[in-house]
């Protein structure tokens, strides 16, 4: 019952909407990571205690912290607490500055880590608000910045306050020191508390993390809304009222030292009114508070000297205790102390379930750091908290590690992960700068494809220009009025398509077939690869019945192609691994019409030959009478839109419109955008059979992303940035990172653990440090293809507001492709900076169903529809 209580009263500290109600705060440290073992340095750590405030310098070697040389130092070892804020902080900078005069330390900056044992609201390492301490003017304050300002008042300038902690973490870290991450820590002495490693997306209360952050749960206080009230017993309310905070910490009033001897009197003093203890002389001491001390009653429950101890202490009081007196006391204190550890271990199987549920594992095997006088003062203690977190969370294996110096050493190792971290980040953000494009960048790139587009256009510069701005012949999109069947053919690879569309009033009706294309047809002969092809059509039509039918055909054929008319297309060059001879150069259609009359199949209509990103914009135009753009961002990329008439140079004609296919996936081709390509880029472009090609796509399509991470994670490899350094075999090859991967890892509240899971399949074994930086490499390498994308689509949609003498231009784009559809933030972070980029457009996003089935039958209805009188 306790176990679930604190599991509850966890999760309702962890909440955002709770937490303000919550007992167990789950208060964030801003603490990310445990050591590596690299950490290495000098580091001064500053502990305020109770009655003195204890210095000291920590050498940490690097050599896997396994030898950390402390230089210890204690300043002030009895002083009362100064009553205002600045004389206690000023005191501490002086204890400082004496402490440094003495082991004449050098003057290279001395990071500080200080241990300030209060309850604490952290808003990072560095920033903290104190809480319940005494001294005058601390609440609401942040410390770090009162010892910072008291520190140079001393003229310490080389002295940094780098992060701040309690006690309980710091031993969380101390144990972290020993080969194996420690990632849970419980004190048991005068109070109690524990910390934890938690999964930093259930951490409400900290903004924006991911990954894991050590969460301090201040469980002292668990059960002040009363939910331990029917485990307390009577003695536990005599305790709990005589404090100096009534019906506060109730939890640690039943574990913590400081009440364990407390609990002890007032049993005795119930069982002398029973009249079953010390039945002969006075015992008017046993109504004296704090008479017995929790460390005489560890004394006591030892089993060698426990009874001969039992006696003295009560003797020393003024009692007369039998030899059954002392055997009781000794079983009593037992008891206390036994319920004491059982507690513990009751809140710690919480946090260890916790952790095994939240990161979705079957079995968790977890280090437990542990340090205080009850855990050190009886060693069946520890026993009985072992035994019990067994009993309660059977699903974990807790190995218990006693600390050793956790507010001295803990906190040097907590100062200089905290370093080791912020000099990776420097490093790493130097890595990733290139790939951070600004504002004026992408104003940049917008104006050169601008350019381009225009050079395009133009008759006498479309030779030369790297967008080729292509006509397709496609003089408008559909109005609703279109109606009928259409057949629709779909070749973009080795498996095509054949579909009938039924396009009535109440909408569109698609019946479609897929048939493979064997590989000797498609490296054999051009006539063989157009006789299969029609053999399919025919077997297609003869299962719809449509033999004896001739329907307007519409015919996707995604390859390079040179358009001559709506119905007329001039294969340039095969892809794909398609080489038929005898088609280069060659009208695909003639092609198809007579494999037409080979098979004496009279009833072909070729009207239209299209590209499957007019066919996405045609699709999404049935739709939205607004769509006049088609965007492709998939394993490629490409772009169409309507272009007046007048400013098509390559076609004669000034009236209307006319859909441009732009092939934009070469812009900068001509080494117009070199500027931007990073090394990460060249790398990657010089690895594909066409080096120097297709250079914008390479930058954004999903083909290319995953190989530019894949180069990114390489160089912080070598740069000991990532997996610790350690050759990674598997990620010198090529296109194992694929772009799929990118979409997953980067998938909102995605755990860091299914990170690690993708990364342990291609043989990746990752920290969730290294996770973390995964993500990220990812996130800045998608971030620049979505907002490289956004600055070539303001440039279309600029260009059309102009072409019509616009204010205010509101137009949708049918958007198609694998990276747009299934990256969870691409889609986002490309209208976001396209509203940036081209303010004056409201441009609507409409995602295409079958651009390269459904939109070639609707190219050819609008065809039929305009040769109507």
């Amino acid at each position: 019952a306790v176990k679930s209580r604190m599991l509850q009263a966890m999760r309702k500290g962890l909440s955002r909407q709770t937490h303000a109600q919550a007992n167990v705060r789950m208060l964030p440290t801003y603490i990310c990571s445990t050591p590596d073992g690299t950490e290495k340095g000098d580091i001064l750590v500053v502990e305020l205690c109770q009655s003195h405030v204890r210095t000291l310098r920590v050498t940490l070697l690097g050599d896997g912290n396994q030898s950390p040389q402390p230089g210890c130092w204690v300043m002030g070892s009895s002083w009362s607490p100064p009553t205002m804020p600045l004389q206690l902080f000023d005191f501490i900078a002086q204890c400082v500055r004496q402490f440094l005069a003495g082991i004449s330390s050098p003057q290279h900056r001395l990071p500080l880590g200080f241990v300030f044992p209060f309850s604490c609201r952290q808003t990072q390492l560095d920033k903290v608000n104190g809480t319940g301490f005494s001294c005058s003017d601390v609440e609401g304050k942040d410390v770090v910045q009162l010892l910072q300002s008291a520190i140079k008042k001393q003229e310490l300038h080389h002295v940094d306050v780098v992060a701040l902690m309690n006690d309980t973490v710091g031993t969380m870290m101390t144990c972290s020191m020993r080969g194996e991450p420690c990632e849970v820590a419980l004190i048991v002495g005068t109070g109690t508390n524990s910390c934890f490693m938690a999964e930093a997306q259930l951490v409400e209360m900290a903004e924006e993390i991911s990954g894991q952050m050590c969460v301090n749960t201040e469980w002292g206080c668990f059960g002040d809304d009363g939910t331990l009230s029917d485990i307390l017993t009577p003695y536990d309310q005599h305790v709990d009222q005589e404090s100096s905070n009534p019906g506060e910490k109730r939890f640690e009033k039943l574990v913590g030292s400081l009440y364990l001897g407390e609990i002890v009197r007032h049993v005795l003093t119930a069982l002398v009114a029973e009249k079953v203890l010390f039945t002969g002389g006075s015992v008017a001491i046993l109504r004296t508070k704090d008479v017995l001390k929790t460390q005489q009653v560890l004394e006591i429950i030892e089993n060698e000297e426990g009874m001969a101890k039992a006696r003295r202490v009560l003797e020393a009081l003024g009692l007369q205790p039998s030899e059954q007196d002392c055997c009781r006391v000794q079983q009593i204190c037992r008891v206390v102390v036994s319920r004491a550890a059982a507690l513990c271990a009751a809140g710690l199987a919480a946090i260890l379930s916790h952790m095994c549920q939240s990161r979705e594992l079957e079995r968790l095997a977890v280090n437990v750091g542990v340090d205080g006088e009850l855990y050190w003062g009886y060693t069946r203690f520890g026993e009985i908290l072992q035994s019990v977190t067994g009993l309660l969370a059977p699903e974990c294996v807790a190995t218990l590690l006693p600390s050793v110096d956790g507010t001295g050493q803990g906190a040097a190792v907590v100062t200089a992960v905290a370093l080791r971290l912020a000099a990776q980040c420097r490093e790493v953000d130097q890595l990733l700068a290139p790939l951070r494009l600004s504002r004026a960048d992408l104003e940049r790139v917008q104006a050169l494809m601008r350019r381009e587009m225009e050079l395009g256009l133009g008759l006498e510069s479309h030779a030369n220009a790297s967008v080729r701005m292509l006509p397709t012949y496609v003089r408008g999109t559909p109005d609703g009025t279109e109606r009928g069947e259409f057949l629709a053919l779909d070749l973009g690879g080795t498996n095509f398509r054949v579909l009938v569309v039924r396009v009535a009033q109440d909408g569109i009706r698609m019946a479609s077939e897929i048939y493979v294309i064997p590989t000797a047809v498609t490296q054999g002969t051009g006539e063989a690869l157009f006789n299969h092809i029609m053999e399919c059509i025919m077997d297609f039509q003869l299962k719809q019945d449509l033999m004896e039918q001739v329907l307007p055909l519409g015919f996707t054929f995604s390859f390079p192609c040179q358009q001559l008319g709506l119905d007329k297309a001039v294969l340039l060059s095969w892809t794909k691994g398609f080489s038929a001879s005898g088609c280069v150069g060659q009208d695909v259609v003639q092609l198809l019409r007579e494999a037409a009359q080979r098979k004496q199949h009279l009833g072909l209509k070729v009207v239209a030959v299209v590209n499957d990103t007019v066919g996405t914009m045609m699709s999404c135009g049935y739709d939205d009478p607004k769509c006049e753009i088609g965007l492709i961002v998939g394993t490629g990329t490409n772009a169409c839109y309507m272009e007046e008439m007048r400013n098509v140079g390559t076609v004669e004609g000034e009236q209307g419109r006319m859909c441009i296919n732009m092939e934009w996936g070469a812009f900068g081709d001509n080494g117009c955008l070199d500027y931007f390509f990073t090394d990460f880029d060249r790398l990657v472009d010089e690895k594909t059979i066409n080096a120097g090609k297709q250079r914008w796509a390479r930058l954004i399509s999903g083909m290319y992303l995953g190989e530019i991470v894949r180069h990114i994670l390489l160089a912080l490899v070598e740069k000991q940035l990532l997996f610790r350094g350690k050759p990674c075999p598997k990620l010198q090859t090529r296109d194992i990172f694929q772009t799929k991967f990118l979409s997953t890892i980067e998938i909102d509240g995605l755990a860091l653990r299914q990170v690690r899971t993708i990364l342990q399949d291609l043989e990746l074994q990752a920290s969730f440090e290294d996770s973390l930086l995964v993500q990220k490499v990812c996130q800045t390498v998608s971030l620049r293809a979505a907002q490289l994308c956004a600055a070539g689509l303001a440039a279309v949609v600029e260009k059309m507001r102009e072409n019509r003498g616009l204010a205010q231009l509101a137009v949708t784009v049918g958007v198609d492709g694998t990276l747009y559809k299934m990256h969870p933030r691409f889609s986002q972070h490309l209208q976001q900076m396209l509203r940036d980029l081209a303010p004056n457009c409201t441009v609507t996003f409409l995602q295409s169903e079958d651009g390269s089935g459904k939109g070639a039958a609707l190219v050819a209805a609008v065809a039929c529809r305009e040769a109507e009188p």
